[in-house]
């Protein structure tokens, strides 16, 4: 090393902070590449007793100089915070695990127990990602409480490596539903969760669903950042029934830029108006319009929860961004095999557009032959010839497949007569099938809801589900069933809300629809 280089590097280092157990070398923009290179700061490290917080952001390290900085760690076991942000500019990618590993080793060997790690801005990527993955999983890190990879590009395979976390932050970092439901997975093991912040990622219909399956079992939770991360109006009525039946601390909820309609953020207004801690919602730069965004506001009885919807992108074209969406929901599909699932609460695997796999499971009742002769091609007569146990139709639907559900509960209702034997045949049937559905959680009510309203024509689904010509009796078949006990008054409201501001497509059945209406008015107020 140069006489120069040496005396440049005793000047930074003249300028590092020491305080409160805490050595900095934050910002110094030290080429740091050999051991030589960081002799002063390793002497540094070495003479530091007590050493409780490390800053080395904002300089960049090469393996050699990280080999020789682990060195100096191996016995600071009262290490707690690392501050290693914006830590590798100009080194290529290949070389970061390596780094990374160094240090993590020692850190493992000193026995630390960290409680903050902070990775950001170092562009690593999923190999990165190696790097840290036997520190994440070590008992160094089972205090940890802060994690942040904000910026980092590590895609699904940052979703698996969580401990007991307070906060994590995890944004812009190109993860999509497959990683998402890693996340997830590993989220609902951290019960002391308050921040959870994944901006300007990629959710879906698929990886909203199973964030919202982990927030279920997260009861400390105070700040949600899922802004930019196209979560969809199918996301965002899963995201409404959790925060209607969980997340009681909740102060902060971020569901922006997320491609979310007029209707479904209605029903997150509705979900989250009576939240004691709540203190902001923001859901601007949705897909809301000019009446939505009145509509949205006038909901939010606390005038100044609401954030401001001043980049609302409009009402959404009727078949806008259709091809666009075949197009995502074919790559989602190569992306990964096993990611193409969604676990349901009970454990089983849920596929996208109907197929059960069982999990651990209870064995499905054995059902009669009649009964799938009749599901199979559906007929009134074929409904009466089953007599009694024509309510066991039941056992063949399960909140764990919405969709199978919502096809078998149109079927039937589409047999709807006011020939007594047949009404009453149709509405004891119907009556069994969505008592079974209803009986869950909020969660698993309003996955089926929201599926029963694609088929429906009420609601911009993804992927390819064909909407069902709707004929009267589906429509009275509802209204029936919202007089109903089983029948919550939060789903009635869930279902006026779509059904009024969509009635349009239910302009084939103007009587039938406006008896519907009716009801639910009744049923909500």
């Amino acid at each position: 090393m140069a006489s120069d280089d040496i005396a440049l590097l005793a000047d930074a280092l003249s300028k590092t902070h020491v305080g409160d157990g805490e050595l900095s070398f934050k910002g110094l923009g030290l080429k740091l590449d050999d051991a030589q290179s960081v002799e002063e700061l390793v002497r540094d490290i070495e003479q530091f007793r007590g050493l409780r917080a490390l800053r080395l952001e904002g300089n960049t390290v090469g393996v050699e100089a990280a080999r020789a900085i682990a060195k100096a760690l191996e016995d600071k076991d009262q290490l707690q915070r690392c501050y290693w942000s914006d830590m590798f500019t100009g080194r290529l990618r290949s070389e970061i695990p390596t780094a990374l590993r160094s240090l993590g080793s020692a850190l493992m060997t000193a026995g630390a127990r960290l409680t903050e790690l902070d990775l950001s801005d170092n562009a690593f990527g999923p190999d990165g990602v190696k790097g840290v993955e036997q520190l994440l999983k070590s008992p160094s890190c089972h205090s940890l409480k802060e994690l942040r990879l904000n910026n980092c590009g590590v895609g699904i395979g940052g979703g698996k490596l969580m401990g007991s976390l307070e906060e994590v932050h995890m944004p812009q970092n190109g993860i999509n539903h497959a990683g998402v439901m890693a996340l997830a997975s590993a989220m609902r093991h951290n019960p002391d969760l308050r921040v959870l912040n994944l901006n300007d990622n990629t959710f879906t219909k698929r990886g909203t669903i199973a964030m919202a399956q982990a927030l279920r079992h997260l009861r400390n939770v105070q700040v949600i950042n899922f802004g930019d991360c196209l979560v969809r109006s199918e996301g965002a009525i899963a995201l409404a029934a959790v925060l209607r039946e969980g997340l009681p601390v909740l102060k902060e909820i971020n569901l922006s830029f997320g491609e979310i309609t007029e209707a479904a953020a209605l029903v997150v207004a509705q979900a989250v108006r009576d939240k004691p801690d709540m203190e902001k919602v923001d859901l601007n730069g949705n897909c809301l319009g000019e009446e939505g965004c009145d509509a949205l506001r006038e909901a939010m009885e606390k005038g100044d929860m609401l954030g401001s919807l001043s980049d609302d992108e409009g009402e959404p074209e009727e078949d806008e961004d259709d091809d666009q969406d075949d197009h995502e929901e074919e790559e989602e599909e190569e992306d990964d095999d096993d990611a193409s699932d969604e676990c349901n609460e009970d454990g089983e695997i849920l596929k996208e557009n109907g197929t059960t796999k069982k999990d651990d499971s209870p064995e499905k009742p054995q059902s009669s032959a009649e009964i799938m002769s009749f599901l199979s091609c559906p007929s009134a007569e074929k409904l009466l010839q089953l007599g009694e146990t024509r309510t066991n139709v039941q056992q063949q639907v399960h909140a764990s497949d919405p969709h199978t559900a919502a096809e078998i509960l149109l079927k039937i209702s589409s047999l709807y007569s006011e020939q007594p034997e047949t009404k009453t045949a149709v509405l004891e049937t119907i009556d069994a099938v969505l008592k079974k559905l209803l009986s869950g959680s909020d969660l698993s009510s309003y996955c089926f809801l929201s599926t029963l309203l694609v088929m429906m024509g009420l609601l911009k689904g993804e992927g390819k589900v064909k909407k069902v010509p709707l004929v009267p009796g589906q429509l009275l078949c509802l209204e029936h069933a919202v007089q109903q006990e089983y029948f919550p008054q939060h789903v009635a409201l869930l279902l006026h809300t779509f059904t009024s501001r969509n009635s349009e497509a239910l302009e084939s059945c103007s009587s039938a629809r406006e008896r519907l209406s009716s009801t639910l008015e009744k049923k909500c107020h």
